[in-house]
């Protein structure tokens, strides 16, 4: 899988086996590029034949000079979001030169182009906009949708990050706002999982806000109506839908930040027309499996026995939930045992099959009635989180609730009164807005508790043992199973494809008994990690029909050779 011919075409001379680019383009159409510049890394010769003498100092520097230079340059910005603008500075100029820096500071940059610091750049976007990247698809736009996606002039688009800004992150609404999740998203693809940046295309999908904040800023960039819903709000993505399958026929679609009940209604109603996932529902739930199995393996437990309590039933906390009761009937349990081992919660409390009005996700996940038979509570029947971990004594408590402090003292003393060793996973993020810090949680259980979080966090010292915190980040599985997908040419992505990607993330992590190891890999390890697990959901999308066949062995030297490294290569003329 190599890019098509555009602006260049890697090529291999046939004496030497050198690769090399054939470039289409000269002079400043060429040092203007970002995907094509070398800043001052072009050579003489590739100066004096391309018409760039005189365009760059004369001084030709090496890419590890080039690199150090811009380092600096980021280690100076005096704050997260002024290293964010950086970096989106730099990746406007030179790609190439953006993904070898981040590539080889993954731990410390991740940070920055991703969450936590992405949500201030989203709150902030119409303040800080610099210049355009991806592509923006309106409500003006309605009846020409294909001929705004042609505007975007590229060939082979093979991923597409598409957010409707409504939920971005913890912190909700953002507009237009929220294009910065879909940039940092397709910029993972290719740090995370060495997918080509030609391949990706970050968009915007404006239907409107119901942040009122930004609609009376004088500096908004998006639509200034609110939000769209119901048959209109479909319309519209029904349009944007048949554009993408005609103008981009080979592109994946990842669905990313919708709303609840929404995101649920988008995943159904496309899956089928084009091969497409949501991240939050299926990407989060797969990290959170293989975080789990990881964690039963620390404590020396088995799936099958274990009883869970999801807190917060949005598309996250019902997509982790939906996961988990798959992972329990593959383990061998009953349906209706499952429905008496998962249990979530929303703003109304236990979520159970004979709440009135139940409809949607909430239907899926509701526990059994019977669960709770004899159980008390102190607000007229509402069990809330303290009653029902006082009453059903989960083993598992996973936090996506966005509701800072939600896990208090009394709750987590409780699990680990009736669980030697309980796992907390608190997700919900940016930082401020986790169910309980990790220094709480190992001080509340004598560090024994097993956590993980959804933003990072440093480790945590207690009692002689440092603790490693493991980031429950989806980024550990999404640009894999993008990758996987493309390469092996799959029409859809089915459940399969996740299950094959949580047991590759948890295979990834390995078993290690270390005192205070983290249950999931360092971020360092994020390209490994991700051909792991493209080659995983490569193989179960072929196994399962959702792709052509091919042959196992071929598959994993099929991903091999379509991962790009940020390097460049000499350039000859076409």
């Amino acid at each position: 899988m190599r890019p098509a011919p555009q602006d260049f075409e890697e090529r291999r001379d046939p004496r030497t086996g050198e690769k090399y680019l054939a470039v289409f383009r000269r002079g400043t159409a060429l040092k203007d590029d970002p995907l094509l510049s070398k800043g001052t890394c072009f050579t003489l010769d590739e100066r004096q034949v391309f018409g760039l003498t005189g365009l760059f100092p004369p001084a030709i520097s090496t890419p590890e000079g080039q690199a150090e230079r811009a380092y600096g340059n980021f280690r100076r910005m005096p704050d997260d979001v002024g290293k964010y603008l950086f970096l989106a500075s730099l990746q406007d100029r030179n790609e190439t030169l953006f993904y070898q820096l981040v590539c080889a500071h993954l731990e410390e940059m991740l940070p920055i182009i991703y969450t936590p610091t992405v949500g201030l750049v989203c709150e902030q976007y119409s303040h800080n906009y610099r210049r355009p990247r991806g592509v923006y698809v309106s409500t003006l736009d309605r009846g020409r949708i294909a001929d705004v996606l042609r505007n975007a002039d590229r060939d082979d688009v093979r991923i597409i990050v598409a957010t409707d800004n409504e939920a971005i992150l913890g912190i909700g609404d953002q507009g237009v706002g929220g294009m910065g999740i879909a940039v940092g998203k397709v910029a993972l693809y290719t740090a995370g999982a060495g997918v080509h940046p030609v391949y990706g295309m970050p968009l915007d999908i404006d239907v409107g806000t119901n942040n009122q904040a930004l609609l009376d800023d004088p500096l908004y960039l998006g639509v200034r109506h609110r939000r769209l819903r119901g048959d209109e709000y479909f319309s519209l993505l029904d349009e944007l839908v048949e554009a993408i399958t005609l103008v981009f026929p080979r592109a994946l679609v990842q669905w990313e930040d919708f709303a609840n009940d929404v995101a649920f209604q988008v995943m159904h109603r496309y899956r089928g027309q084009l091969p497409s996932f949501d991240d939050d529902i299926q990407g989060t739930a797969a990290v959170v499996e293989a975080g789990i199995r990881t964690g039963l393996d620390r404590s020396g437990r088995r799936l099958q026995d274990e009883r869970m309590v999801f807190f917060g039933a949005g598309a996250s906390g019902a997509g982790c939930a939906m996961q988990m009761r798959r992972a329990l009937k593959s383990s061998g349990l009953a349906d209706a045992e499952i429905n008496r081992r998962v249990l979530c919660l929303d703003s109304k409390g236990l979520i159970l099959a004979d709440r009135p009005g139940l409809s949607g996700h909430k239907k899926e996940i509701a526990a059994d009635a019977g669960i709770a038979a004899g159980w008390t509570s102190a607000d007229r029947g509402r069990f809330t989180l303290s009653d029902v971990v006082r009453q059903f004594a989960p083993t598992i408590l996973v936090g996506v609730s966005g509701q800072p402090g939600a896990f208090t003292e009394d709750i987590i003393k409780t699990m680990h009164g009736r669980v030697a060793r309980p796992i907390v996973l608190t997700l919900s993020n940016p930082t401020n807005k986790v169910e309980a810090r990790p220094e709480e949680l190992l001080r509340w259980t004598n560090g024994a508790a097993i956590v993980g979080t959804g933003s990072p966090f440093a480790p945590v010292a207690h009692a002689g043992v440092t603790h490693h915190i493991g980031q429950c980040n989806n980024a550990f599985v999404f640009p894999g199973i993008g990758l996987g997908a493309i390469v092996v040419g799959a029409h859809a992505v089915p459940d399969e494809a996740f299950a094959a990607a949580a047991m590759a993330l948890y295979e990834a992590t390995g078993r290690d008994d270390t005192p205070g190891a983290s249950i999931f890999p360092t971020i360092a390890s994020l390209r490994a990690v991700s051909a792991k697990v493209a080659v995983a959901v490569g193989r179960a999308l072929v196994e399962c029909g959702a792709a052509p066949a091919i042959p196992t062995a071929e598959i994993e030297s099929r991903i091999a050779d379509a991962i790009w490294e940020p390097k460049y290569l000499p350039y000859r003329t076409a």
